[in-house]
């Protein structure tokens, strides 16, 4: 065998070593992937939400008087309980220190503390939330020209599409999924919202997670995640940002989401309704009554008229009519296709914002009840029942006190109001009523 000239065999050791340092940081290029880069740019305005409140138990007694109240209440402790509770955000505004979450992350009370990736903690102020929309703004004290995220656009969402999940799940700061967009539009209720529009992924959304920032490959938002399907996996979903921009505008104008409607009532279309209609089959909701004055009358709607589609989704029924009106801000506008006497008709309306006054008038004349605040103590006071109307056939009476409607507790009458007129297409609604020392629970027909 012949013997390998020195140079040549130098040359060919030489090139070796140049290919394989070349080659090594070439792999490494290659495992920084979109992902990795989305986030690496976004994970410093991933945050952290500590919710600290307390609660002083109850005597315990189960006599409901005062002088055995009083007795009892040495045998139990009366001591002050904390209680924490975990969620996400992500900054929308590093100037401002504005953070983006979920409203039931924050919903407990309590202080709020806030921290980032980076290890600093402030204290957070509420500037305004909304528990239909699940969507809650913070203010950090004391912090500015903090990272933030980049707006996205979720109108421009494709089924199939890459997205990432950052959050802290079960308190592990900054955990990242992936995923794909499994659908969109999804109407869903949750956290006592009701939403037209969630973005479905099969990227791990848990417990913790709520609040955290949906992202598209290039690390821009596109959705607040809030919600996993019960007794699910694989199935996760996100408020749209698009949706939310809308909702963070009002809470920063107002801090809270104006009641907005469209000045009508309606029903299911049932085999009757369809008969006298002569209708082809029960889709949609039929108009039952138009309120003057509002935005339904002044598009002339009519008694009679079958909404067919809200806003190019074609309705199926009141309840979702009812979904798709409360995804809808004071900002947006609403189109309807309407079915009168075999034609369809095509509408364009702008959503009326609900006032006291129209909704103090409103519970009094469909239900037959007037309210007002409590001076001292949650709740709101019945201060008139109007005889035959259904607030009296259920029995309420003067000096009710009403606590809670479906599942929203109330503080003040316009906190009922608002309740009782998120529900006001349902068929019933439960109500919590206190009367002297005795709490019941009716459920009224709409």
């Amino acid at each position: 065998m012949r013997p390998v000239p020195p140079l040549r065999l130098s040359l060919f050791l030489l090139l070796f070593l140049a290919a394989g340092l070349a080659y090594a940081p070439a792999r490494a290029a290659d495992r920084r992937t979109p992902v990795v880069l989305a986030v690496e740019a976004v994970s410093p305005s991933v945050v952290n939400i500590t919710v600290t409140s307390e609660a002083r138990p109850g005597t315990g007694s189960p006599f409901g008087d005062p002088l055995l109240d009083q007795f009892f209440k040495g045998f139990y402790d009366q001591r002050p309980r904390q209680s924490q509770s975990l969620g996400s955000g992500v900054i929308i505004d590093g100037k401002k220190a504005l953070v983006l979450t979920n409203a039931h992350v924050i919903a407990s009370g309590g202080d709020i503390a806030v921290r980032l990736k980076d290890g600093r903690e402030f204290k957070a102020d509420l500037v305004g939330s909304d528990a239909d929309f699940d969507l809650a703004v913070l203010k950090l004290e004391k912090a500015e020209d903090l990272p933030q995220v980049a707006m996205g656009d979720s109108d421009g969402i494709f089924i199939g599409e890459t997205v990432i999940a950052i959050g802290n799940p079960f308190g592990y700061s900054n955990t990242v999924t992936t995923g794909v967009v499994s659908a969109l539009n999804r109407p869903m209720k949750t956290n006592g919202g009701a939403y037209g529009s969630f973005i479905q992924t099969d990227a791990a959304i848990n417990p913790g997670n709520s609040g955290g920032p949906l992202l598209n490959i290039n690390g821009e938002l596109i959705g607040i995640n809030t919600a996993i399907q019960a007794r699910a996996e694989g199935i996760g979903f996100a408020i749209p940002i698009n949706k939310a921009k809308h909702v963070i505008a009002e809470l920063l104008d107002s801090g809270h989401v104006a009641p907005i409607w469209l000045g009508l009532f309606g029903q299911d279309v049932d085999q009757a309704a369809a008969r006298y209609f002569d209708l082809k089959n029960l889709d949609g909701m039929l108009v039952t009554e138009v309120y003057p004055g509002t935005p339904a009358a002044d598009a002339q709607v009519k008694p009679g008229d079958v909404v067919l589609s809200f806003n190019g989704r074609t309705l199926a029924d009141k309840s979702d009519y009812l979904t798709r009106l409360f995804s809808v801000t004071k900002s947006e506008s609403v189109n309807l296709v309407t079915l009168r006497e075999g034609h369809t008709i095509r509408l364009h309306l702008r959503p009326q914002v609900l006032d006291k006054a129209m909704a103090l008038n409103l519970v009094r004349s469909r239900w037959g009840f007037e309210l007002a605040d409590r001076p001292q103590g949650p709740g709101a006071e019945v201060t008139t029942v109007v005889p035959g109307s259904a607030a009296a056939k259920l029995g309420l009476m003067q000096g009710d006190i009403i606590h809670q409607i479906g599942n929203r507790s109330l503080a003040s009458g316009i906190d009922l109001l608002n309740a009782f007129l998120r529900n006001r297409m349902q068929k019933t609604v439960m109500m919590r009523v206190q009367r002297g020392r005795n709490l019941y629970t009716v459920r009224m027909t709409l």
